[in-house]
């Protein structure tokens, strides 16, 4: 089989008020990874009249747009995919002025309708949350887009003038913002909401956001938490918290709302109405809390090209390519790691009557058998904990911060140590405690098991009494290796989670064993 080529793709989001770039390196269909982000505020919806653009927001847009295509060209993009959204859908030169950035900057965009930036959006959040119905919710500057999701699929999708920036400019002229502003801001966004009349079909579903007004809406309620993952994949924000920062901006000055911990600086005048709109789609829907989707437009248009052989271009099943992603990424050791996954599964499926867990926890053992070595890439010493950082900082689309928070300690404690929560009490339950315990010290004895790293073990037969369990192994040659390593670092903590006195043999004799 012919190796899958890498490439290093460029998608440029030109929107109302951020100009963003992400640089993916992929192998199409395989795996992909962002190694470069840049965003500047170049707010084109500024100044904006009925005759279209500003020449000043015109050449901000054009100037960022010039660095860009320079940014790409030194740092080897082989392709560039662009999109404009709704301060250029909607300016009366609009065209005209993506003519120009194709004639001076060498940079050809598509300009998307509404209903195909929430179809983008769609695409980036489908390929990372595992909405099967409901709501994807993103706030722009000048727009928001809801689409609806039915059995994984993009139904249908409105874009309505409720953008951060442009509620902004319309409405609010005092700072902080005063009762009359604020209640005519509610007045618009309820009567723009009238306008996409299933969304009341939709009371009770799921609600998927994205945008950066969300995304720093949970930054901030993050640094409330003392959250203690680096990714936002997976991120929960609650009404509770959308209302209590909705109170807090309006009664705040600008200046002292740039100092909110958690907040964007150059997002610090603009969010309170996009948080407005949060609030209010969340009471449309009757729910009390929203899903973030790091991913956006900007990665829906990538999807749509790795994607490509699906139709349509989202993955079945995102968290078992999250973690096969992240395992490619970093160039894990295939055999090893399935072997691993292969043993501990079986081990895993034997002691069910001991542990008790279902398809949920196999699933994260799954997850910490594939990527427990990761941290090798960083340095073999300590490379437990590495794959525990690389963990905290990636995230796993997909999986709930819980759910990574444990495949990361899994990770963390496949070698050796008493497992611990104390990282990420914030997570976790108290039942949780346990979980790890039983499923690091099953990931623990596979791993040992695979220690020669040539896949000698076959399988393994689990067996207990009351006192007693016993491992029989089913190996190619004599375990010698696998018997060393398994008594020695793995039936210690066995020992201790199941309360049993734990054996180890094989069917296979030490015939050829070196004395």
């Amino acid at each position: 089989m012919a190796e899958i080529q890498a490439q290093r793709i460029a998608i440029i989001d030109l929107g109302s008020n951020t100009n963003r770039l992400i640089i993916m390196d992929t192998r199409l269909g395989f795996s992909y990874r962002l190694v470069d982000e840049v965003r500047e505020v170049v707010r084109l919806r500024q100044g904006m009249t009925k005759e279209g653009l500003s020449d000043e927001a015109i050449a901000r847009g054009l100037s960022t747009l010039r660095l860009y295509k320079e940014f790409c060209e030194q740092t080897r993009v082989s392709q560039i995919l662009a999109v404009a959204t709704s301060a250029v859908r909607e300016a009366a030169n609009g065209p005209a002025f993506l003519d120009r950035i194709r004639d001076e900057v060498g940079i050809t965009i598509q300009l998307l309708t509404g209903e195909k930036e929430a179809y983008y959006d769609t695409l980036g959040a489908l390929n990372e949350v595992p909405l099967s119905e409901g709501v994807v919710l993103d706030i722009g500057g000048g727009s928001i887009q809801l689409s609806d999701v039915n059995k994984r699929q993009f139904i249908r999708g409105n874009s309505v003038s409720l953008g951060a920036l442009a509620l902004t400019e319309r409405f609010i002229k005092h700072d902080p913002i005063s009762g009359k502003e604020y209640r005519a801001i509610e007045k618009e966004i309820s009567r723009q909401l009238d306008t996409i009349p299933w969304l009341t079909e939709k009371q009770g579903q799921s609600l998927v956001g994205l945008g950066g007004t969300i995304r720093n809406l949970a930054l901030i309620e993050a640094s409330r938490q003392n959250y203690p993952l680096f990714t936002q994949h997976g991120f929960t924000l609650k009404r509770d918290s959308v209302f209590k920062s909705i109170e807090l901006f309006r009664k705040l000055t600008l200046k002292k709302r740039g100092k909110i911990p958690g907040i964007s600086s150059d997002r610090a005048d603009i969010i309170l109405p996009g948080a407005m709109v949060v609030l209010a789609v969340m009471d449309r829907l009757q729910i009390n809390e929203l899903e973030l989707s790091v991913n956006g437009v900007r990665e829906g248009v990538f999807f749509e090209l790795f994607w490509s052989h699906l139709d349509p271009p989202i993955i079945p099943s995102v968290r078992k390519f999250s973690v096969l992603n992240l395992a490619r990424n970093y160039f894990y050791e295939k055999q090893h790691a399935n072997h691993v996954s292969f043993l501990a599964g079986r081990l895993f499926e034997q002691l069910t009557p001991l542990h008790g867990y279902d398809e949920n926890e196999r699933d994260i053992l799954y997850a910490a058998a594939l990527l427990h070595d990761l941290g090798r890439i960083i340095g073999y010493s300590s490379h437990h904990k590495h794959t525990q950082t690389l963990l905290e900082y990636n995230g796993l689309p997909g999986y709930t911060p819980r759910e990574t928070a444990l495949i990361a300690l899994l990770s963390r404690y496949h070698r050796k140590g008493q497992p611990e929560i104390s990282d990420y009490k914030l997570l976790l339950k108290k039942k949780d405690r346990t979980i790890l315990s039983r499923m690091a010290a099953i990931l623990r004895l596979a791993e040992c098991l695979e220690r020669g790293r040539n896949s000698n073990i076959t399988d393994a037969i689990v067996t207990w009494d009351e006192d007693q369990l016993r491992i029989t192994l089913i190996a190619n040659q004599y375990p010698a290796v696998e018997l060393w390593q398994a008594n020695r670092n793995a039936l210690p903590l066995m020992e201790d989670v199941y309360q049993k006195e734990v054996t180890i043999d094989s069917f296979s004799p030490p015939q050829n064993r070196i004395n």
